[in-house]
Formats: C-alpha cells, structure tokens, sequence
C-alpha cells in the first residue's frame, strides 16, 4: 500500500469505512502526511484510525456496571508515529499547528487542555511498564467536533497511547501479558489511562481528572461498521450487536454548548459518578449477611435489590432510578434495532431524553430544545448523547431523507454512520 491520503483511506473503505467518507478522510491523512513531511521526513512507519463513538442508549450507566448500546463513528483521528532516540515525546495537531514537546525529565505540572491528556497518558504508560523507551514523533489531525459528546477526549487518549505503547514495545511486556487478555481489557485499560483507576496489576494514578467508565473506549477499540453494539461493564462484557437498517441514517447536530470535563461541568459529571458509588456503598454497607457487589449494576442483579434501595436511597432516589430505567433499555433497544423497529426505538428514545432531563439532570435547555427540533424536523427517535452539561444530541431518519433533514435542523447537522473502530494501517 502506497502511503498517501487516498490509499489510506480506500483501506479505511476496504475495513467498513462508508465510501461516502473517503474524499473526507483522504484529506485528513493528508493534513497529516504533510505535516509529517515538514516535519520528521521520509514516511511514517505507524499509521492509525481511531474514531470517535455514538452512545445511543446508556447514558452515565458503565462506570456503575450498567450497558450501554454504542457504535463507532465515521469521524476521528488520523496518526502517524515513529520512534525517536533522544526520548521526548512531540505530538504535532496538524489541523490546528500546534505542537507539544515533552522531555523525559520535565516537572509535574498540569498542562492547559489537550495536552494535559497526552502528558497523563505518557506518565501512566511510563509508569506501568518501567524501562521501556517512549521517545516518539506523533502526527494527528481529527475531524470529530470537539466537545461534542463524541468522545474526542477518549480518541486523543486511545491514539496516544497506540502511538506510545507500539514504540514502547509494551505488548512484549511481562506486566501487558498479564493484566491485558483482550480487545475488551484493551479497551478497559485506555479508559484506566484516563479516569486513573488502576487496571488489575497496572497501577493507577490521578487520570484526567474525569471519573468515568469505558464505554467510550469499549466502542472505540470494539466497534464494528454498519452495527451498533452493547457492552456491560466492571467487568466489560459483550452483550450483544445489531445491524443499523440500511435505509436509517444516524445524524447529529451540536448544540452550541461545549461538553467540557473541565471547572463546574466536570464537578457535575463526577458528581453522578460519585453518586452512583455512593449508592453501591449503600448497598455493601446494609448487610453483613449478603455478599459485597463489586458495582451497582452487580449489586441490583440480586433480587430484591431494586427494592431495598429504592427505600434506603434518599436524596439519591433519581440517581438510582435513572440507572435501572435507563440499563433496561439497552436490550430492548439491541431487539428493536433488529427487527427495524422505528417506533420501537423511538420510543425508548424519548424515554431516555425525558429521563435524562427529569431524573438525571445533566441536561440544558439547548439540548432539550434541540431533540424536540429533531423530532419536528421529522426524525422518528432522537436524544442527546455524551456526557452531558451541553454536547449534542443524535436523530435517526430514513436515509432518504437525511440531507433535507440535516437542512432544517440546522446546527451544523451532519450525517454519520457506525464506522470501523480503531484500524492499525500501519506500512511495518
């Protein structure tokens, strides 16, 4: 395979990509092509796609052991990497031409927005596998919008840790082979990288600063095109897989308030997490005679679970609603994705938007607002998605239809298909 936007991204195609993405994704390998050229020389010996993903049911439900039903998109990263000998870490945004330099020996200070996620990503790696050598040029360009719910943040992490962790060698590793058996335990160590737990004998530490689970990483590294999947979580867990009907189109609109994990939003955010844990530790602490759950989902499979905590929950009684109602979804949402049932899924969305709203509270008025203009427009089921505290929110249409829709939505609508996860196109 010749190196060049358009072989690259015919291999995309050749992985389910949707051809309708080529022309797109062969200028972002070019962005970055030439910023490779310009930069580091000759050609890049590691190459990778890494998209964003869809959550389409599973709002705040993984961390608490909960499903969720998620897709790999057709927007992401395009990288190139190789090794360098002097150990500093550069990583190049070629869209933005900014660049990063991290030296082996630099201080421990937290660097201003994306580069605070390559600096915990090089540290943790560094620290879980100790003697191997992280030097490397790395090259990115992404065309997922930012702060949109679309899970940028996880795809930054995802390729720099692929990027780091192949020159590290870290898959030849006693402490890789032990702790990693899989694409699932790949997917739960990345997210590890960021929320900072540990991950088996790979230890934790301070993470982004975001206290979240793995879905987003689950679809990243598991997706499969033309499908959307469910996963469970703590552990993950397959759950299953549906084929999107040919003739829906997924299409999503921004809503103009940026999702950031930073200041009060990432307060709110690890606020529902903390929650949900707090009503697991409800639940370990009540009874001497039950055994402990290792998370709140493994806590409600025991009967009477659901009960009891509904009358121990207090001020926690939302949270805990939520999480049942919307970890039930997830199955029927698998079975109505399956049958082509659009009322079905229709349904369950509007469920989980109200209850997002009503009982989960990480809503604001712009994403309230822009589900209904969804379903006015004529979509037949659309939610917000994400995280949450702004974002975007998806509509699922006929295909037919999608441009028109997309034009009378408007905020920057755009459609998407469930894509290839993350590809490894590299040339050695």
């Amino acid at each position: 395979m010749s190196v060049t936007g358009p072989a690259l991204a015919d291999a995309l195609v050749a992985h389910g990509l949707d051809p309708a993405e080529r022309a797109a994704k062969a200028g972002l390998f070019a962005s970055v092509l030439d910023a490779w050229h310009s930069t580091v020389g000759g050609t890049p010996p590691h190459l990778w796609w890494v998209p964003g993903r869809l959550e389409v049911f599973g709002k705040h439900t993984d961390y608490g052991g909960g499903k969720a039903l998620v897709a790999a998109v057709t927007r992401g990263f395009a990288v190139a990497a190789a090794a360098r000998d002097d150990g500093a870490i550069r990583v190049i945004d070629a869209r933005r031409t900014d660049t990063l330099i991290l030296s082996p020996g630099r201080d421990p200070v937290r660097l201003p927005g994306w580069r605070h996620y390559v600096d915990v990503v090089a540290r943790r790696l560094a620290a879980n596998f100790p003697g191997q050598s992280f030097g490397a040029d790395v090259v990115l360009a992404s065309d997922l919008p930012s702060a949109a719910g679309m899970s940028s943040s996880s795809a930054l992490v995802i390729a720099i840790a692929e990027a780091l962790g192949r020159i590290g060698g870290i898959q030849r590793t006693p402490e890789w082979k032990l702790n990693i058996r899989g694409p699932l335990d790949v997917a739960g160590y990345y997210a590890c990288l960021e929320n900072g737990r540990s991950f088996g004998g790979l230890r934790g530490s301070g993470g982004v600063g975001t206290h979240g689970g793995s879905e987003d990483h689950s679809a990243i590294v598991n997706g499969r095109p033309h499908h959307v999947l469910a996963f469970a979580f703590v552990p993950s867990r397959a759950r299953g897989s549906a084929r999107v009907p040919d003739d829906w189109q997924f299409v999503i609109a921004t809503s103009g308030v940026a999702a950031n994990k930073t200041g009060r939003a990432q307060d709110a955010y690890n606020q529902l997490s903390a929650d949900a844990e707090a009503l697991l530790q409800l639940w370990n602490d009540g009874s001497a005679a039950r055994p402990r759950a290792v998370s709140l989902a493994a806590a409600l499979a025991t009967p009477g679970a659901a009960e009891w905590l509904r009358g121990a929950a207090g001020r926690l009684t939302n949270r805990l609603e939520h999480f049942i109602r919307e970890d039930a979804r997830v199955p029927l949402a698998i079975d109505a994705f399956g049958r082509a049932d659009a009322a079905a899924v229709g349904e369950l969305a509007a469920a989980s938007q109200e209850e997002a709203e009503t009982l989960l509270g990480n809503q604001v008025a712009e994403t309230v607002a822009l589900a209904e203009a969804a379903r006015r427009a004529g979509a037949f089921a659309a939610s917000s998605f994400g995280a949450g505290f702004g974002g975007a929110v998806w509509a699922l249409v006929e295909k037919g239809a999608a441009a028109a829709f997309a034009s009378e939505w408007g905020h920057d609508a755009f459609a998407v298909a469930a894509g290839p996860p993350l590809t490894d196109l590299s040339t050695k």
